[in-house]
């Protein structure tokens, strides 16, 4: 293949001080606008190492061959004795950080939800709900989806129209009854 249109040699010839021939097997791959590519290369892995290893791939894979020789070269370039290996432990190290940040942030979210000023009816999801209801009883009931008896398994099955919930189109965060029918120690049925 030729290297261009205006007959100049490929960056790997012309680094190499040699003529680009037509079936130049650099000359795809190392085009002469990025001689550095080429250099970095040829620094770290050595031409003919290169010429080998792009004779004995595909040639649909030869590209992606050369993309990651590059920036294997250029990261060595930078970091000699770990190249793309400490690039990825910065990495690593960053999310575990951010990891660790993100969970102490839903701590805190949590542990401000619990401290609301209205303890009896915490803003919970119907998951939460649920599992507070399982809790609470021990089993879970199937009661009858009216609001004088809404629990979580019945936001869970309704969420939609706000003319459904008594609190302004806000669901519940607790049902009045339990699952026997009686009414719970502090409530008053509606």
């Amino acid at each position: 293949m030729a290297s261009s249109s205006s007959n100049s040699p490929c960056a790997a010839c012309k680094f190499l001080r040699r003529k680009c021939i037509s079936g130049c097997i650099f000359a795809p791959y190392f085009p002469p606008e990025e001689p550095q590519k080429f250099a970095n290369v040829h620094k770290i892995f050595g031409a003919s190492n290169v010429a080998k290893l792009l004779n004995e791939l595909l040639p649909h894979q030869r590209e992606d061959a050369v993309n990651s020789l590059a920036y294997e070269a250029e990261a060595r370039m930078k970091d000699p004795v770990y190249g793309c290996v400490g690039a990825i432990s910065v990495l690593q190290r960053q999310v575990h950080r951010l990891q660790k940040e993100l969970d102490a942030a839903n701590a805190d979210l949590i542990r401000f939800a619990c401290a609301s000023p209205d303890m009896h009816n915490p803003i919970l999801t119907p998951d939460q709900l649920l599992i507070r209801r399982i809790g609470n009883s021990g089993s879970l009931s199937h009661p009858s989806l009216s609001h004088q008896n809404l629990t979580p398994h019945s936001l869970s099955h309704h969420q939609g129209s706000s003319d459904s919930f008594p609190n302004n189109g806000f669901p519940p965060t607790w049902s009045n009854t339990s699952p026997g029918g009686n009414t719970r120690r502090g409530e008053n049925r509606m």
